[in-house]
């Protein structure tokens, strides 16, 4: 019996020797050669840090600045994103850049209300490495809807650069900055052979407006709170448009004038197709996948900070 436990210590002991001298010849052959460097070791360490620096500012770089490659396979997505000068405006469209990045096949159209391209716009669309035109114009008169007038201008753009019958296929997406977006809605609309509809988060007073869908899955009304009675009952950010219709249509833009509040969308869409026309999306407009959020401003003292310092 004591023969026995003598012979199980000195297994136990010659495992963790082999063990130790293992940590040793490991230690010896690839962290202490970046350490040795120098009496003190500091040149050694200052190499150290340096290698995992440099591995870890080039994934950075990888992960930030590259959309998904191009597929000639897939239709265009051109996402129309009105914006104006504000507090959140960078906070705003750094958000949503970083979820267009994921997006495949994305062109971003971003007009400003303004009488100028400003430098922070310029400047942010430039660093995300996705596929952009930048434009802007301001509207001095008041309108019920804002942003309509930048909308526009997009649509002008894309009526000037693609022609009808042309073998560009895409979707027209109106996506203000301030939305939130799943990446699920732009695989939804990609494939859009007239008008698709889906339901939006927090609209009109209500939890989600959709669309009411019947036994054959066709569009069959609206479910919605704010002016029930409209022909397109739905939000801006609840519908895409083929870039084939926008270029069929010509005269179709957004109205400036003689149109109430709120009733922008279901003029337009009047102008394109009718209720049978549309396709819903997101499982039958059962699922939400957009949510019509926004940025509360920030309560700010100008007397602290830096004001040169963009933010």
């Amino acid at each position: 019996m004591l023969h026995m436990k003598i012979k199980h210590i000195f297994k136990l002991l010659l495992m963790v020797a082999s063990f130790t001298l293992l940590l040793h010849v490991s230690y010896r052959s690839t962290i202490a050669p970046l350490l040795a460097s120098g009496q003190d070791g500091a040149r050694g360490i200052s190499t150290f840090r340096n290698f995992f620096s440099s591995w870890n500012m080039g994934c950075t770089k990888q992960v930030y600045v590259r959309p998904p490659p191009w597929s000639d396979s897939l239709p265009t997505i051109y996402a129309i994103t009105p914006t104006y000068k504000r507090s959140v405006q960078k906070a705003d469209l750094t958000r949503m850049s970083h979820t267009l990045l994921h997006v495949a096949n994305l062109h971003w159209i971003v007009v400003e209300d303004s009488e100028t391209k400003t430098s922070l716009v310029s400047r942010l669309l430039n660093k995300t490495g996705l596929n952009y035109t930048h434009f802007n114009v301001h509207i001095t008169e008041k309108l019920n809807s804002r942003g309509s007038g930048q909308r526009n201008l997009a649509l002008k753009w894309l009526r000037d650069t693609f022609r009808l019958n042309d073998s560009n296929a895409g979707v027209v997406y109106f996506a203000d900055d301030d939305n939130t977006y799943s990446l699920e809605l732009f695989d939804e609309m990609r494939n859009t052979k007239k008008v698709s509809v889906w339901p939006v988060a927090f609209v009109g007073g209500l939890r989600l407006e959709s669309c009411k869908v019947n036994a054959l899955g066709k569009v069959s009304g609206w479910d919605a709170k704010f002016a029930p009675t409209r022909p397109f009952a739905i939000d801006m950010a609840g519908f895409a448009v083929s870039l084939q219709l926008i270029l069929s249509k010509p005269d179709v833009y957004f109205r400036l004038h003689g149109i109430p509040s709120g009733h922008q969308e279901t003029r337009f869409l009047e102008d394109l197709v009718t209720l049978s026309d549309l396709e819903p999306k997101a499982a039958n407009c059962t699922e939400v996948l957009v949510w019509h959020t926004r940025t509360t401003s920030p309560s700010i003292d100008g007397k602290y900070g830096d004001p040169n310092i963009e933010t």
